[in-house]
């Protein structure tokens, strides 16, 4: 028997499993500046400081502002804001809602991310299958509205239904957004769903924590691999492996 015949459901994270950034932050941040006339900035500072600007913002207003009712555009313009200044950048109030404007714009849009070629197949398979098809992931209404369908990812063909951290008020690593996502799925127990997702922390451990099944892709050859896989973790390089192993007779999945 095949693990696929086990399965209602099928739940899959979003960047780095269906989608990844084309390029590099700097170059977005960038362009923005230059749009207004200024010099580009150090691509490096300003990654440095995005990271620790988002890293701020998401522990004093967790998705995206969700619980603070603030709206989402306050939310990425403190952020943007707070990554220039981080990176020795600091603008007039007119030219950061200059830049802010543009670079809301560009990751509104579906320009700074790639869609990875197995992905829609990998999706519109397991749906032919008859297995309910949920989108988890730690992203705004953006994703949902306009990015994915922008990539040829729409709610009804590649998939049924989608659980977003800043539409829902929580986020992976909660296991709640996975029992949030089984709810919406039809209640469907577990044991009858799998998630697929990039990250152990975020993905694999809460969910497995639930009692859903899981697996790991590692498109990008991450040097962890080998320890996930020895802690038991099911470890695969794309969808396309995924579909094999999901119909291999006798298949197991931790």
């Amino acid at each position: 028997m095949s693990m696929l015949s086990k399965l209602r459901c099928i739940t899959i994270d979003v960047t780095g499993t269906l989608i990844a950034y084309k390029g590099e932050l700097g170059d977005y941040y960038c362009m923005a500046a230059k749009s207004v006339g200024l010099p580009c900035p150090d691509y490096k500072r300003v990654h440095e400081g995005f990271k620790l600007a988002y890293s701020e913002m998401a522990r004093k207003y967790p998705c995206f502002g969700f619980a603070a009712k603030m709206p989402n555009t306050v939310w990425w313009k403190t952020c943007v804001r707070d990554s220039f200044i981080r990176a020795g950048y600091e603008y007039d109030e007119e030219t950061s809602e200059k830049i802010f404007r543009r670079i809301y714009a560009s990751f509104g849009s579906s320009a700074p991310y790639k869609l990875f070629p197995d992905s829609q197949p990998f999706l519109r398979w397991a749906r032919e299958k008859g297995l309910k098809v949920g989108i988890v992931s730690n992203a705004e209404y953006r994703y949902k509205e306009v990015i994915l369908p922008a990539l040829g990812l729409n709610e009804g063909s590649e998939w049924d239904f989608g659980v977003f951290s800043g539409l829902e008020g929580v986020e992976k690593p909660d296991p709640r957004i996975y029992e949030i996502a089984l709810e919406r799925a039809g209640n469907i127990a577990p044991g009858e769903a799998l998630h697929i997702g990039d990250s152990m922390r975020k993905d694999y451990v809460p969910a497995k924590s639930i009692g859903m099944h899981a697996l790991i892709l590692d498109r990008f050859k991450t040097p962890y691999a080998e320890e996930w896989r020895k802690s038991g973790a099911v470890v695969l390089p794309d969808l396309i492996a995924a579909q094999e192993w999901l119909t291999l007779e006798n298949s197991t999945l931790p």
